[in-house]
């Protein structure tokens, strides 16, 4: 996410929940992310955490009073207001949401809200009832009817011993829906965007199974990026050493058969499909009940998976994008162009696994992206962030231009 934040300014709105404490580590994030982060807090905030810590992780004075005598004169709210790329509010209490809501001005902070034409960020922040209230309710339909983002609250045990809705949402939550805000270009609003992502575990008896190494970090990439710009997105997930985004609707799966039912099952409704799982190829002619006792060597009896992009490429509707991935040791872009021929898809993204260039697991792959009767493009070696942007772009070019499939 740090292309989304490098070189923005992000003020961090702090308001008096319990949760203050937390926009500490949420400030470190957008710190160490690229951002310049301005941190403003209300009275009732500064009872629950100290100003200095803010001070000394943003390396900027925190905004604390609307006539505040301050060293630099660029620190008032209008000034803010104009440089600001994102008010993030974090947490926000039912009462800053009410006076947002309402054009109510009476400290830095609610003042600052009038006059910025930035993107508004809410994380609420309160207590159960307090958030379940109709007056709540209304503010926040109001600020949503009016452009502002809200993430959260997430739903557990309150600090008030409650349980339900009102949790400040985690941070990496936050960091995401703040991505989006940044995100000027939303060529993908209105698109329903599908992706399969992770790995397959195909059991061998009730403790065993065959697996593979991939992390999910392409298919999660590939969700982040198409939020960002407006999608709504489905990740048909297999297991995965990270989560899709929490925007996302997920779907969990464990077998390659259980990935394409999924997939199938909402396949018609998307405009983009992106096979980025590594969907095991084999699974176990027969699963055994029983475990299987250590005695020497074993053969298994391995029968083909389903093609799942290759089945949803047959089934497609005019209009929908088609898209896959070759994960290839030698030969890659020919081999590359070799499989979107045979499962004919719209465009594929060949990557060189094994070695020192190996794009499971990794941050980083060697790709090279192939369209349908082009020649491959070298990417070179690009982070799957960059990747995702590509296939997005490429994916939203043709829808844009109807040079679909009919």
């Amino acid at each position: 996410m740090r292309e989304r934040f490098t070189g923005k300014t992000v003020v961090l709105g702090i308001t008096g929940s319990i949760a203050a404490y937390k926009a500490c580590e949420i400030a470190s994030r957008l710190v160490e992310l690229g951002a310049s982060v301005i941190p403003a807090m209300t009275r009732s905030a500064r009872e629950m955490v100290g100003p200095a810590s803010l001070e000394a992780i943003t390396g900027n004075r925190v905004v604390l009073e609307m006539f505040e005598p301050l060293p630099n004169p660029e620190i008032e709210h209008i000034a803010v207001a104009r440089r600001a790329d994102l008010f993030l509010i974090a947490p926000a209490t039912a009462n800053i949401l009410a006076k947002a809501a309402q054009g109510i001005a009476d400290d830095w902070l609610s003042t600052t809200l009038l006059a910025t034409r930035a993107p508004l960020l809410f994380a609420p922040a309160m207590n159960t009832q307090m958030w379940l209230h109709p007056a709540t309710q209304a503010n926040v339909a109001l600020l949503k009817a009016r452009g502002a983002a809200f993430v959260g609250p997430g739903e557990g045990r309150l600090a008030c011993g409650e349980q339900g809705p009102g949790r400040l949402i985690e941070t990496l939550p936050i960091l995401e829906a703040a991505a989006a805000a940044l995100t000027p270009n939303k060529d993908l609003v209105g698109r329903s965007v599908l992706i399969s992502s992770g790995a397959n575990h195909e059991p061998i008896d009730p403790v065993r199974f065959i697996g593979n190494a991939s992390s999910g970090r392409m298919g999660r990439a590939l969700a982040l990026e198409a939020l960002c710009r407006g999608a709504k997105v489905c990740v048909v997930a297999g297991p995965s050493d990270v989560a899709p985004p929490h925007a996302a609707e997920v779907v969990r799966v464990r077998t390659a058969a259980e990935m394409r039912d999924a997939v199938l099952e909402r396949f018609d409704g998307c405009d983009i499909f992106f096979s980025a799982a590594a969907v095991a190829d084999y699974r176990m002619a027969a699963v055994t009940q029983i475990k299987v006792k250590r005695s020497g060597p074993i053969t298994l009896e391995l029968v083909p998976n389903p093609d799942i992009v290759a089945e949803a490429a047959r089934r497609r509707r005019s209009g929908q994008v088609v898209a896959g991935f070759a994960a290839e040791t030698e030969n890659v872009p020919e081999n590359g162009v070799a499989k979107l021929a045979a499962k004919g898809l719209d465009f594929i993204l060949a990557n060189r696994v094994g070695g020192a260039d190996c794009a499971i697991g990794a941050e980083e792959s060697e790709a090279w992206l192939i369209r349908a009767n082009g020649a491959p493009e070298s990417l070179g070696r690009a982070c799957k962030g960059g990747i995702a942007r590509r296939l997005l772009d490429a994916a939203a070019d043709m829808l844009d231009r109807n040079v679909l499939p009919q």
